[in-house]
């Protein structure tokens, strides 16, 4: 399976935005229309195409912010899967090909995320990649949680 994390760019834009998620999922992340003006507003914002044998499968959207702690953080932001390639291995999968993305990018050792405590379906599959949760609340009210990284971490 060839699959690729991609730049947005004039392009693929289209078919980025065309990426869909259940309607079950609505309430616990923005669409790519709002990802996506939110990057042109702020910089540190990286939106990113993810996909399969061409196709655009799903979405990401990361970026390093500074803390109140005066530290970097590494934060994959936005991540879904068009509901058209779930349920096919596909939320794991890329999961750990951003992963290993933002280490290489950062050399960091945490990647964090937030997710609102009612998304079960992904907070288990955080889990599973050993995010914690870290007591923090991001400025939405969504939980924080981090994964603490090495440069040969396969989950």
């Amino acid at each position: 399976m060839f699959t690729e994390i991609r730049d947005i760019t004039a392009l693929n834009k289209e078919e980025v935005l065309a990426l869909r998620i259940a309607d079950s999922q609505q309430d616990f992340i923005e669409s790519t229309m709002q990802c996506l003006a939110e990057a042109e507003d702020d910089e540190r914002f990286i939106p990113v195409g993810l996909y399969r044998e061409d196709i655009a499968v799903g979405f990401a959207m990361y970026g390093v912010f500074l803390h109140e702690d005066n530290t970097q953080r590494v934060w994959l932001d936005r991540y879904f899967i068009d509901e058209r390639y779930q349920h096919k291995g596909l939320g794991k999968y890329y999961l750990q090909q951003l992963i290993n993305y933002l280490v290489a990018k950062y050399s960091c050792q945490n990647i964090y995320l937030s997710v609102y405590d009612n998304n079960i379906v992904a907070i288990q599959l955080y889990k599973k990649f050993g995010f914690v949760f870290n007591g923090e609340l991001d400025d939405k009210g969504e939980k924080v949680m981090v994964k603490e990284v090495h440069a040969h971490d396969n989950h």
